[in-house]
């Protein structure tokens, strides 16, 4: 059994996290606070700042697997503070929720990782496997100086993650109803078709780009991808801005710009759906330039060693049975996935993320932190 009172001890880091005004990318002491912890069990802290972002790579042990508890410490704004019910920065409690930027997403998470890890290390000194933590304070940025320079930095080192738990808030009704064990990729899209700017009265003079894009932006939307799989949704292409025009009446505006979106199964490659995109607007004969940017490939993490502890843990701490889920935007764990490792997103319920008065069950926070521990008994020991 637990040597530390692990309830009390998963809701006040909580509360120590959600003090900390770490609006991405300030990580605001809640890294140095969590490495401070960590080292008391012998784990070993590195800083991999980069740009203005605050990295934490720390392990406890020297070989066998490698289990890694993954997240981020930094929060989106609060927004207009008088539309909160108390301040987003002071962890309030009020009929059995916690209340703060964060709590969600995913302040409590990173505290039940931590008292999970010490409470399985007071019970197993001796462990098998090393013990993880990949913290980064730029997930709710640009995402380009946290997790994926520390993956870069690890891999140039030889280092390997064989288990990843990232605390991203996934469960939907209760904790742990759902499990993410994989995402699809993100791709997006700045479209420009040309045409020639003029007045509208001596269309003759011009070339309306809008009359040329109807019907290829039409036919992009058109295009079945694929079937999707067992894990994942069909792949959709979603237009999310379309701009033309000058603001005047008398003016045939001269481009038209389309941004658009695909998340994607892995039944298809990013590579392929440019083509296929760029086959038909070359078909259609518009003039055009496009810029493509890709956030993220898709990545499965089947059944197995970590599917399964993960789900037995939960059954056994809260009697659910966890859901697979492929669903919802990116992650971090998009990054750590081109580490070969097996990855799954575990969190409290979503439901207030990024919106005002965000919240956590309190009840669910150590039991969080128990799922966790369950975890690391099932792979360590």
């Amino acid at each position: 059994m637990p040597t530390i009172d692990t309830e009390h001890a998963a809701i006040t880091l909580t509360k120590e996290l959600i003090k900390r005004q770490s609006v991405t990318p300030d990580d605001d002491g809640c890294q140095p606070l969590m490495a401070e912890r960590l080292e008391k069990l012998g784990f070993t802290c590195e800083s991999l700042p980069a740009e203005e972002v605050l990295n934490l790579w720390a392990t406890r042990g020297s070989n066998g697997p490698t289990l890694v508890f993954a997240g981020h410490t930094d929060v989106v704004p609060p927004g207009p503070l008088e539309q909160w019910d108390s301040d987003p920065f002071v962890p309030t409690e009020r009929d059995g929720v916690l209340y703060g930027r964060g709590a969600a997403d995913m302040k409590a998470s990173l505290a039940a990782m931590v008292v999970a890890t010490e409470s399985f290390v007071t019970r197993h000194p001796d462990h098998k496997g090393r013990i993880g933590y990949l913290i980064t304070a730029d997930e709710e940025g640009p995402a380009m100086h946290g997790t994926r320079y520390v993956v870069e930095t690890l891999k140039s080192r030889g280092e390997t993650i064989d288990w990843c738990v990232v605390g991203e808030p996934s469960s939907t009704a209760t904790l742990g109803d759902i499990v993410k064990n994989g995402r699809r990729g993100s791709i997006n899209a700045t479209l420009i078709i040309k045409g020639q700017q003029g007045h509208i009265a001596y269309p003759h003079l011009a070339d309306n780009p809008m009359h040329k894009a109807f019907s290829v932006l039409n036919q992009l939307c058109e295009i079945e991808w694929d079937q999707g799989n067992e894990f994942f949704d069909p792949t959709r292409l979603q237009f999310s801005n379309i701009q033309s025009g000058t603001g005047a009446t008398n003016v045939i505006p001269g481009e038209l710009t389309a941004v658009f979106n695909l998340r994607f199964s892995t039944e298809t490659n990013a590579e392929a759906i440019k083509s296929q995109c760029e086959a038909v607007l070359d078909d259609s004969g518009v003039d055009y330039a496009i810029d493509w940017q890709l956030s993220g490939n898709p990545f499965l993490t089947e059944p197995g060693d970590l599917v399964d502890a993960v789900r037995e843990s939960i059954a056994e701490t809260t009697g659910v049975t966890a859901t697979l889920s492929t669903g919802g935007g990116t992650s971090d764990g998009r990054f750590i996935a081109t580490m070969g490792s097996q990855i799954i997103e575990l969190g409290p319920i979503n439901a207030s993320i990024h919106q005002r008065n965000e919240h956590v069950l309190i009840d669910d926070i150590p039991k969080l932190a128990r799922i966790y521990e369950c975890i690391m008994e099932r792979l360590l020991t």
